[in-house]
């Protein structure tokens, strides 16, 4: 017997205009973007108002198109541009019009207030539908590269050494203009043209070197707190009759290291290490804090390669929306630093500001023994002339301590695997920290839309 197959037609018109909501599900992502951004008020978008050339595209049309795609791991604007004509849902949302990628493109660059607002809607959505959960708040970073190559990038030492040659090289050009001139001998060598390339890469080594030096500056005055704060501690235990243990901490150093790095692609990106310290790459270093229902309810960027300055900007870059429940802020011993816990937990005005930091003072394993697993008995008291990092430690090992720093691994963790795995999202399309971090700020809003889509689904499922 024949085989039967349905019949495929891909040339005959369809008799009716077929309807876009009959191709997509109700329960779609897409749905609850469009509420999302409906909330979010007109005032926050970039409009040309004077009206003049073309119509312009609906401003919550080129905001859900953006985190939709960024949602489904799609970034580029060429990308999106093309999604408008071959994605379903896409051709929804944007209603069957197709923006351009430089409109698109623009939209990103010039709206950063939308997206702040985007962020706080999609938190105040999900706190109304009661799916924060804000008690316990776990920060992280992660290195995200830039749109730049390592091998942009030059060292303040070698960046010197090359301004020597280069020097050089003008020096030995000069004479032989001068020579050819007195013999008035054809030279072989575009002399001129040589002379200004030579000129122009000196004066952009020059330029930074100036500019390691600055961040050498500042660096060493961030550092001068925490400096200041160990040798009054020191002092303090010498007045009690404690000798301190370890070597006397040494004051910041203003002077760059050899070894700093410049890019000439995207300055203010940096070599860091990446991979688990396995290799090196040209990032930024993005931060998120994640609450215990893996929503990001802060979020910025850093340009230091490590982050042991970065605990008290993280605490502060969280939403106003969730701040007041926060009780207890969770960190790996990266972040440990006694400067920034005195920061979170007792700002400058010397009041205390209700958080508890619990950090790591040293590197965990993620590999439990079966003592690890047995329930903890309480550590023994301190003494009164105890270090901050001691208290720490006593701190974390306390049954409290252990059992919210559990969390950390199943919160803020994941969300950088999602963002970066399921997602796609790996590098920056956009340079510069502003601009880096106006990105970031929008995948973090597709992140949490797609995040807040999943807990509504649970809700409704489980």
């Amino acid at each position: 017997m024949a085989a039967r197959f349905v019949n495929l037609d891909r040339h005959t018109p369809m008799f009716l205009p077929c309807d876009l909501r009959d191709w997509l599900p109700e329960d779609h992502l897409v749905h609850l973007i469009l509420d999302a951004v409906d909330q979010i008020p007109t005032g926050h978008f970039h409009v040309n108002h004077r009206g003049t050339g073309s119509e312009q595209y609906p401003p919550t049309m080129m905001l859900a198109l953006l985190i939709y795609c960024y949602a489904t791991g799609r970034f580029g604007s060429r990308t999106i541009e093309a999604a408008t004509h071959s994605d379903v849902a896409v051709r929804f949302l944007c209603a069957n019009l197709h923006p351009d990628h430089d409109s698109i493109c623009t939209f990103r660059r010039e709206n950063k207030a939308a997206f702040e607002a985007a962020f706080v809607t999609v938190l105040q959505l999900a706190h109304q539908l009661r799916l924060t959960r804000v008690g316990t708040v776990s920060v992280d970073g992660t290195k995200i590269q830039a749109n730049a190559s390592k091998h942009a990038a030059v060292s303040y030492q070698r960046a010197g050494e090359l301004i020597t040659q280069f020097q050089l090289e003008v020096a030995e050009l000069t004479a032989r203009a001068e020579q050819a001139d007195g013999k008035e001998a054809k030279e072989t060598l575009a002399i001129p043209a040589e002379l200004a390339r030579r000129e122009k890469r000196i004066a952009s080594l020059k330029h930074a070197r100036q500019i390691i030096e600055a961040q050498a500056k500042a660096m060493a005055a961030a550092q001068q707190d925490e400096h200041q704060g160990k040798v009054a501690e020191r002092q303090v235990q010498r007045d009690a009759g404690k000798k301190p243990r370890g070597p006397e901490p040494k004051a910041p150093d203003d002077q760059p290291d050899g070894k700093a790095q410049y890019n000439f692609t995207d300055p203010e990106s940096r070599i860091m290490k990446a991979g688990n310290g396995k290799h090196f790459e040209q990032a930024y270093n993005a931060q998120a804090a994640v609450d215990e229902a893996m929503l990001i309810v802060g979020q910025r960027v850093s340009v230091a390669a490590n982050d042991k300055q970065e605990l008290a900007a993280d605490v502060a870059a969280i939403s106003p929306v969730v701040k007041e429940g926060v009780k207890a802020v969770l960190a790996d011993s990266g972040f440990y630093s006694e400067a920034m816990v005195r920061a979170v937990e007792q700002p400058s005005d010397g009041t205390a500001s209700g958080l508890t930091v619990y950090a790591a003072v040293d590197k965990q394993s993620h590999h439990k023994s079966v003592a690890d697993l047995l329930p903890q008995p309480e550590p023994e008291p301190l003494g009164e002339n105890a270090s901050a990092q001691e208290k720490m430690a006593h701190r974390m090992k306390s049954p409290t301590g252990q059992t919210l720093y559990k969390r950390r691994q199943q919160t803020v963790e994941p969300v950088f695997g999602i963002i970066k795995e399921v997602l796609g999202f790996r590098r920056f399309l956009l340079r510069g920290r502003e601009k880096v971090s106006l990105e970031w700020l929008l995948v973090c809003v597709s992140y949490n839309l797609k995040r807040l889509f999943t807990l509504k689904t649970l809700a409704v499922t489980g």
